[in-house]
């Protein structure tokens, strides 16, 4: 027992002096280890790598993560803001599905976001399928002040405002119906980039499937970003025309390679199932071909043919043509390992990184010798015309890593991570030429594969994604848990591992399981908390998050707070402050049209109030500051209560009114 004590109490000086902290002079038991933290430590039988995760994750009562990480919510159409280390749910951000809790859909400013993803003829889409956020960048680096997610479900794209981690707008895209591969960024915003999934004929228009060949295309859209309005600008954007391989994910080059972007396809075989009637399913039929394709755009060229006038107008958007694409030297392919998914550019922009699910190798494309072989000339096309560099041509290396290899992320010390689905683990190697000398190994070798639990899809990595990554942590978003957490019956959640990266070599390490019990994430992105720059109120009273500017129909005080009738139309200016709204009583005609502005008065921070009308599906979230208005037809008669949702104070039941609709 003593022996026992006095090895952990060793461990646990020798960990928390690695972390820059000091024991704390308390009564010990063997070693330094106060008492009372020995006895738990025995009781629960953990080991030394149990209390060096514990001390790397423990964020104490009061402080904050040094990162914070934007995943994707999967179906739930959401997005999830995830404190690093601690990994602490911290906020659900609602995006493309209603959201109670926030008042999003429920008769407020939210209402008006989601209807600009309906459909075109104005049907109704309440759910969507989130797959990549990405944050805004400026030289390549994270800036902290927007994100943009993708609706793989739908090809819509939404903005999110991180002044206040809200949605401002959603657009549904008019030429196809689903999407993958977005959204990604250009190095300074000037585009967020929607790649396609599955090929539809343009506008997803009705074609028989044995038409594919002929009729169904893939589609690439280059949403133009106002940075100052913080909307991307349909009018200002365009679309690339593409054979109809499913093309996937995306990255864009950046610093040597800025003007450029990569994208994986798969699917090259134009396989159009039917299992049903004795053809090969899609699974058999997309999975034949030794190679798929990577996409490489010139995309500034684009923009620039785009500009002079030289795209097609179809439902409203500018789309270049696939034969203009190759004319003006826009569009090139290269074979890539098979079925893959993932494109991730090197920080330096030198090298495009590419796994393929059936290839146990990454492929690594030298950007310097793609150029070289397009300025040659003299290439093969495939079927449709667009030129291939053979990929003797533009490989710099082949790193073995093991099974199922799907996406990368980057350290600062030239390795390159790997998640490895078969295998369920995640593959730390080195990178070459540049990044040679930042690590003890050579370049282009697999340094060590680390088990994760399990079935890992997408990883992520601080700043990952950016011209300078941090290092220090990467998360592993992986797809099962099965024995991770408490059983609580058939569906399980998904589980985020975070994985210690901080020393070089074979020195990873998992410390700690999240669970996510609520969607399937795909995607994340990690930055630095001190980039973020949210408020904690409202710049004033009576802002309007929608338009992020002082609503014309807000009022600042008690004092005008009023109900005024002209006609059939009721409008009501109410105030709402701790603890009581203003009026408390209104009284109106069935058959009314209402009109209810709702403005907190409230400059406290988190003194959030709610607002619910019992019997009329609203309820709004109101932070301090906030103005909403909510608009319905008075369809029932009878009495109805509202009152405040949030806990906001000792009388915070006596926070209620009264609204009476006469027959």
């Amino acid at each position: 027992m003593k022996k026992r004590l006095f090895t952990l109490g060793l461990a646990l000086m020798l960990i928390v002096g690695a972390c820059g902290q000091q024991p704390q002079a308390t009564p010990s038991a063997g070693g330094g280890l106060p008492a009372d933290a020995a006895a738990v430590a025995q009781e629960r039988g953990l080991t030394p790598d149990d209390i060096y995760a514990a001390l790397k994750t423990y964020m104490p009562s009061g402080q904050t993560d040094p990162y914070i990480m934007l995943s994707s919510g999967g179906q739930s159409g959401q997005v999830y803001v995830i404190g690093v280390p601690s990994m602490r749910l911290l906020k659900e951000i609602a995006v493309f599905t209603p959201q109670s809790w926030q008042g999003y859909g429920y008769g407020g400013s939210g209402d008006e976001i989601l209807a600009g993803g309906f459909m075109p003829d104005g049907a109704e889409l309440k759910w969507g399928d989130t797959h990549h956020p990405n944050i805004s960048e400026t030289n390549g680096e994270y800036d902290g002040e927007f994100a943009f997610i993708n609706d793989k479900a739908n090809a819509r794209l939404a903005v999110i405002s991180l002044k206040d981690f809200e949605t401002k707008q959603i657009v549904k895209n008019p030429n196809t119906i689903s999407d993958h591969g977005g959204a990604f960024v250009t190095p300074n915003t000037e585009y967020v980039v929607e790649g396609p999934q599955y090929g539809v004929p343009l506008g997803w228009e009705y074609a028989p499937v044995d038409e594919y060949a002929d009729q169904y295309r893939g589609l690439i859209t280059f949403w133009k970003f106002d940075r100052v309005a913080g909307r991307v600008d349909p009018s200002r954007s365009f679309q690339i025309e593409l054979p109809p391989y499913w093309q996937d994910l995306c990255d864009a080059g950046k610093l040597v390679s800025d003007g450029w972007f990569f994208c994986n396809s798969f699917n090259t075989e134009l396989a159009t199932g039917g299992v049903e009637d004795g053809n090969p399913p899609f699974e058999a039929g997309t999975t034949k071909n030794d190679t798929d394709y990577l996409h490489i755009f010139n995309w500034k060229k684009a923009e620039a043919v785009f500009q002079a006038g030289q795209a097609e107008t179809i439902n409203g958007m500018a789309v270049i043509r696939l034969q203009t694409a190759i004319d003006e030297g826009i569009l090139f392919f290269t074979p890539e390992p098979k079925s893959p998914h993932g494109a991730d550019v090197t920080p330096g922009g030198e090298f495009i990184v590419v796994g393929g699910k059936l290839d146990p190798h990454v492929t690594v494309y030298s950007f310097e010798k793609i150029q070289a072989a397009i300025a040659a000339g003299g290439l093969a096309t495939d079927p449709y015309g667009v030129p291939v560099i053979p990929l003797d041509k533009v490989m710099e290396a082949q790193v073995e890593l093991g099974l199922g290899p799907l996406h990368t992320v980057f350290d600062d010390k030239g390795y390159a991570y790997t998640s490895l689905f078969l295998d369920s683990a995640v593959a730390r190697w080195t990178l070459g030429g540049p990044y040679d000398d930042k690590n003890p190994e050579d370049g282009w070798t697999l340094v060590q594969k680390l088990p994760v639990q399990y079935n890992i899809g997408h990883i992520t990595a601080a700043e990952g994604d950016t011209a300078s990554p941090d290092g220090q942590y990467v998360v592993a978003l992986n797809k099962w848990s099965i024995d991770r957490f408490a059983n609580i019956g058939p569906l399980m959640p998904q589980n985020f591992q975070l994985v210690d990266i901080s020393k070089t070599g074979d020195q990873m390490k998992v410390i700690y399981d999240m669970p996510i019990g609520m969607a399937e994430p795909h995607y994340a992105q990690i930055i630095k908390a001190d980039k973020l720059k949210a408020w904690q109120v409202y710049p004033e009273i009576g802002w309007n998050p929608e338009t992020m500017s002082v609503d014309p129909s807000a009022i600042t005080s008690e004092d005008q707070a009023r109900v005024e009738r002209n006609g059939d139309t009721v409008e009501i200016w109410m105030s709402v402050i701790r603890s009581h709204f203003k009026p408390e009583r209104i009284d109106i005609n069935k058959g009314d049209r209402v009109i209810w502005h709702v403005t907190s008065l409230e400059r406290t921070p988190d003194a959030t109030h709610g607002f619910a009308l019992s019997g009329y599906n609203i309820n709004l979230s109101l932070e301090p500051g906030e103005t909403q208005t909510i608009e319905f037809t008075a369809n029932q008669s009878g009495t109805f209560t509202f009152y405040c949702t949030e806990f906001c104070s000792a009388l915070h039941l006596e926070m209620m009114g009264y609204l009476t609709v006469k027959p």
